[in-house]
C-alpha cells in the first residue's frame, strides 16, 4: 500500500539524491517483502492478525500526524469516499493472511502483486485507457509463470491449495479497489494543497477504517483478541511500523526521485524476497522449475507495468 509523504530535501546533488532514493526504495522493498513471513510465523488467525496490523498502524500513523504536520479538517466528500480503500483493504487483507497460510508468503505475495493487471483493466474499463501489447505481453509472461510456480497440472492440486491461489488472486483484485479508491480520496482531501490534510492523516483514518472492519470480522468468527505473549506481540509491531508504516515511507520518498519504470522494477523485489523468505525461513523445497515460473511471473507483472500512462481523475 502506498502513501506520498513530503519529499525532504537530499544532501548533495543530483546524483546524490538519486543514489539515496535507491538505497530508500530497495530498502522499503525488501521490508515489504518480509510481510508475509510476519503473518506466518506470528501463529494468530489469519483475521486477527490482520486486524493488529492495522490497528497499530492506525496508531503509529496518527503519532506521525500529531508530531510532524498536525491534523487538518477533511471535506465531507473525502470523507464519503475514504469508505472505499477502508474496506477495501479490509478484504485485502482477509484474503491475502489466509492465502499466506494456505500457499506460503512467496507464492501469496505474488498473487497479490496481480493488482497490476486489475489496475490496468480498471483504466481500460473505467478511464477510457488503451490496453497496449505490452499488457497482453506481460499477462502471457505471468500466466506461464504462474503454471510453472504451480506445477503445470492444475487439476492435480489439493482444492485447498487452488482455494489459496483464488484467494492470492482475489488480493491483486481489492489491491487494485484499494488503490483507486485512496487516489480518489486524496484527491478530495486536495492532500498536497498548502494548509490541506496530509496523506499520512488521510491512510490513518484508512487504516482505523480497516481496523475497525477486521474486528468487525473477528467477532463473526469468534476469534479471540488476546495477543498470547511477547514474541508476537513484537511480531506484530514489526509488521505495522517496519512492514507497513517505515517500508511505504522510505518507497514514496523515494519515488519522486526515481524513474518510473525503475520503481516498477524494484518494487517486484517484495514478492521476490517473500519467496527467498519462504526458501530460507520455512523449508520451502523450492525446486528449478519453480524458480523459472517465479522469474517469468515477475518478468510479466514488470513488462505489464510499463509505460503506463497515470490514471486519469474521474470527472465529478
Amino acid at each position: 500500500m502506498g502513501m506520498a509523504t513530503p519529499v525532504d530535501e537530499f544532501p548533495g546533488g543530483a546524483d546524490a539524491q538519486r543514489r539515496t532514493a535507491l538505497v530508500r526504495m530497495l530498502l522499503g522493498a525488501c521490508l515489504i517483502g518480509s510481510n508475509g513471513l510476519m503473518v506466518r510465523i506470528s501463529g494468530l488467525p489469519p483475521t486477527v492478525s490482520a486486524f493488529w496490523r492495522m490497528a497499530l498502524a492506525g496508531v503509529l500513523f496518527a503519532a506521525m500526524v500529531t508530531f510532524y504536520r498536525g491534523w487538518k479538517p477533511i471535506p465531507a466528500r473525502a470523507w464519503a469516499w475514504l469508505a472505499i480503500p477502508a474496506c477495501a483493504f479490509a478484504a485485502d487483507l482477509w484474503l491475502w493472511h489466509r492465502s499466506i497460510l494456505i500457499v506460503g508468503p512467496g507464492l501469496a505475495t505474488l498473487l497479490g502483486n496481480a493488482q497490476v493487471f486489475f489496475m490496468a483493466l480498471a483504466g481500460a474499463l473505467l478511464f477510457g485507457e488503451r490496453i497496449g501489447a505490452a499488457f497482453v505481453a506481460g499477462l502471457a509472461l505471468a500466466a506461464f509463470g504462474l503454471w510453472l510456480l504451480l506445477g503445470g497440472d492444475w487439476a492435480s492440486l489439493p482444492p485447498a491449495y487452488r482455494w489459496g491461489v483464488w484467494l492470492g488472486l482475489g488480493t491483486g483484485v481489492c489491491y487494485a479497489v484499494y488503490n483507486l479508491g485512496l487516489k480518489r480520496t486524496q484527491s478530495e482531501a486536495d492532500c498536497d494543497a498548502p494548509g490541506a490534510a496530509s496523506t499520512e492523516q488521510v491512510l490513518c483514518f484508512a487504516a482505523l477504517g480497516t481496523a475497525l472492519l477486521l474486528g468487525g470480522i473477528v467477532r463473526a468468527e469468534g476469534h479471540s483478541f488476546a495477543i498470547p505473549d511477547l514474541r508476537t506481540w513484537l511480531i506484530l509491531l514489526a509488521l505495522a511500523g517496519i512492514g507497513h508504516c517505515l517500508a511505504w515511507s522510505l518507497i514514496s520518498r523515494a519515488m519522486a526521485k526515481l524513474p518510473v519504470t525503475l520503481v516498477g522494477l524494484l518494487l517486484l523485489l517484495q514478492p521476490l524476497i517473500a519467496f527467498l523468505l519462504d526458501v530460507l525461513v520455512l523449508h520451502h523445497d523450492a525446486r528449478p522449475r519453480e524458480w523459472l515460473g517465479l522469474g517469468l511471473a515477475l518478468a510479466g507483472i514488470f513488462v505489464a507495468g510499463m509505460k503506463r500512462r497515470p490514471i486519469p481523475e474521474p470527472i465529478a
